[in-house]
């Protein structure tokens, strides 16, 4: 019901307005269009926003927000003087062609014709595409336009029944390949467009990134020996319009069929992509190009912080794989916000609680104002699919990018008070407490990087360099370092080294050791003096003074047995993901949401917490009975939420 009172309600609508439209001046009716076109962008943000994204991906590299803007403004300007010149198509004739249609590269289509096989003139949604069909049948020879039927049933017909009016010959998608391969045959034109594959069409390059592009054209051209040609329509101004037909072009062949249809629709598109570039507000940018694309890109932004950046880096890793199952290549690129100073960082966020869903897109200016040049330069220039953020101090910067390019936005962890709705995707961790909701999946632990892949190619690597056996029994031990709230021990740490000197001992084992970059240099100092002399100490690594990549994701992979500070949650949980047995020994001085952490993950089994006196005896028991090791899912959990959005 909703559909039959829209299509006849813009039946009645065009109806009404056509002869008033027509009985204007032509000057008054194109600047009619124009400021249509203004109405438009100002009250259509939807379709703006969709315009606005796409020519940014097209040609956004080095250009400004504002200068995106007014690209966006001026094809609206051009977009409702075509509006207004499908109203008036009842009154075009050929002394109304002839007065302001220039005509240029005619004699290309009546060479072409010559040949007898037919003539498929291309074209893209670009200019005045609705006259084009009304211009190309008064040029003297039979042509006829294939459409797709779309839009209101009545309001199409009337259309038609203008087209028709005007010499045009209408092929219907529907059910009309055989009169198009007739028309061929009658060594006929046939109007044909090149661009808005949908999901029949074949993948190709445009702008940078493959889309779907419909092959009839040039599929019929190839099998037909019909001759195909390019035909571009430029608005001059007001109803002055240019139309020319570019060389025809020469079909390459071989001997399968679909790579030369792939090959040659390349070469089309590329022709028109030129055109597009040069004349960038004749194409139609308000409908998704991109939406099949067999690529897509991901935007990291970092804070600065080591274990928000894995976290991110994990969620992308994740993305990354569910559109490699899609048949989607994806590429990550990473950046950091670097803000001019903690007042920038929090106006920023201030202002982005109150902008709208599109309100400042195309703007920028408060981004601008707030991050270094460098910084602003490559986040604003990116035109990402999906944009990752981990840390609430750039849950904001995240909305507002998203809202900028049409972005799929991601944060991991608790988005501040921006609230979760606003995002595509919460990844958070149990113990932020979130109220369920659809786009918020809870994991156990934090998200990281760490997974069967990782461990054997890092341990591989850790034992070709330290001269390790891959086959050795190890006990690995993480020490991490202060903290807010939280301050490691000396005596703490001296009694845990003792401790698995012992365990070492009594089960015939070697020790491998990594601090982190937070330890002070306090602490690594007691744990080179603790361990000066020890032979079973195989590796020793001090991240502040000679530090291994991938040192610590190596002895995970190496050990057996994992045994670790208790005040970094990214830490643990890159430990609970290698499947080995885990120990937290208490300290004091954690807050209470981190004890909850440590508590749920002891209960389901993950970890094991124990006193630093006494924790050789505690690691021996569990390693005497093997307690089946329960498998995190976090990971398959996010790809499940994931598959969702993308």
């Amino acid at each position: 019901m909703k559909n039959f009172l829209t299509d006849y309600l813009a039946y009645i609508l065009f109806k009404a307005l056509g002869p008033l439209i027509r009985s204007l001046p032509l000057s008054f009716s194109f600047a009619l269009g124009r400021r249509l076109g203004d109405a438009l962008y100002y009250f259509d943000p939807k379709h703006k926003a969709m315009a606005y994204a796409n020519i940014k991906r097209a040609f956004g590299t080095g250009l400004t927000s504002g200068y995106l803007s007014c690209l966006t403004r001026d094809f609206y300007r051009t977009f409702g003087q075509s509006i207004i010149e499908v109203f008036l198509i009842p009154i075009i004739d050929r002394n109304y062609i002839e007065q302001y249609i220039t005509i240029e590269g005619e004699e290309r289509v009546l060479n072409a014709l010559k040949k007898g096989k037919g003539a498929i003139l291309m074209a893209v949604h670009a200019g005045s595409w609705e006259l084009s069909n009304i211009i190309t049948a008064n040029l003297g020879f039979p042509f006829s336009m294939f459409i797709r039927e779309q839009g209101p049933a009545r309001l199409n017909q009337l259309l038609n029944n203008y087209r028709k009016a005007k010499g045009c010959r209408i092929i219907s998608r529907e059910g009309g390949l055989r009169e198009v391969i007739t028309a061929l045959n009658n060594n006929e034109a046939v109007g044909m467009t090149v661009d808005q594959g949908g999901s029949s069409g074949i993948m190709v390059d445009f702008f940078g990134r493959s889309a779907s592009m419909p092959k009839g054209a040039v599929k019929l051209a190839l099998r037909y020996n019909a001759a195909l040609i390019p035909i571009f329509f430029k608005r001059i101004g007001g109803p002055k319009i240019k139309v020319w037909a570019g060389e025809e072009i020469a079909l390459s062949r071989s001997q399968n069929e679909d790579e030369d249809i792939k090959a040659n629709l390349q070469r089309v598109v590329a022709i028109f992509e030129r055109f597009i570039s040069d004349n960038p507000k004749e194409y139609l940018w308000t409908y998704k190009i991109w939406k099949r694309s067999q690529m897509s890109s991901i935007l990291i932004i970092s804070d600065g912080k080591a274990g928000h950046l894995h976290q991110s880096e994990a969620a992308g890793m994740l993305a990354q794989r569910v559109l490699a199952e899609k048949k989607i290549k994806a590429e990550i690129k990473e950046v950091e916000a670097v803000f001019k100073n903690k007042a920038s960082r929090f106006i920023l966020g201030f202002c982005i609680l109150f902008f709208g869903k599109y309100s400042c897109q195309g703007c920028l200016s408060c981004l601008k104002n707030s991050l270094t040049p460098n910084s602003y330069g490559k986040i604003s220039s990116a035109s990402p699919d999906i944009i990752i953020t981990a840390g609430s101090s750039l849950a904001g910067l995240n909305l507002l990018l998203s809202r900028e390019n049409l972005s799929k936005s991601i944060t991991v962890m608790r988005p501040s008070y921006f609230g979760i709705k606003r995002f595509n995707l919460v990844i958070a961790p149990r113990h932020d407490r979130l109220k369920k909701r659809k786009n918020l999946v809870i994991t156990d632990a934090s998200l990281n990087l760490i997974d069967e892949g990782s461990l054997a190619r890092a341990s591989k690597t850790l034992a070709l360099k330290k001269s390790l056996k891959e086959d050795g029994f190890y006990i690995g031990l993480l020490i991490g370092g202060d903290s807010k709230g939280f301050r490691l021990s000396l005596s703490q740490v001296s009694i845990v080294i003792e401790e698995l000197k012992k365990l070492s001992e009594e089960l015939d084992a070697q020790l491998l050791i990594t601090t982190s970059r937070r330890t002070s240099e306090r602490i690594g100092l007691a744990i080179k003096n603790g361990l000066s002399g020890y032979s079973r100490l195989k590796l020793m690594v001090i991240a502040n003074e000679d530090n291994i990549p991938d040192a610590m994701a190596g002895i995970l992979g190496l050990s057996s047995i994992i045994v670790s500070t208790p005040e970094s949650i990214s830490m643990i949980s890159e430990a609970v993901n290698s499947k080995k047995y885990v120990f937290i020994f208490n300290a004091p001085g954690l807050s209470l949401k981190h004890k909850s952490f440590l508590n749920y993950l002891s209960k389901k089994g993950y970890i094991h917490i124990s006193e630093s006196a006494g924790l050789a005896g505690r690691i021996k028991d569990i390693w005497q009975e093997k307690p089946l090791l329960p498998a995190l899912k976090d990971n398959d959990l996010v790809k499940e939420y994931l598959n969702r959005i993308l």
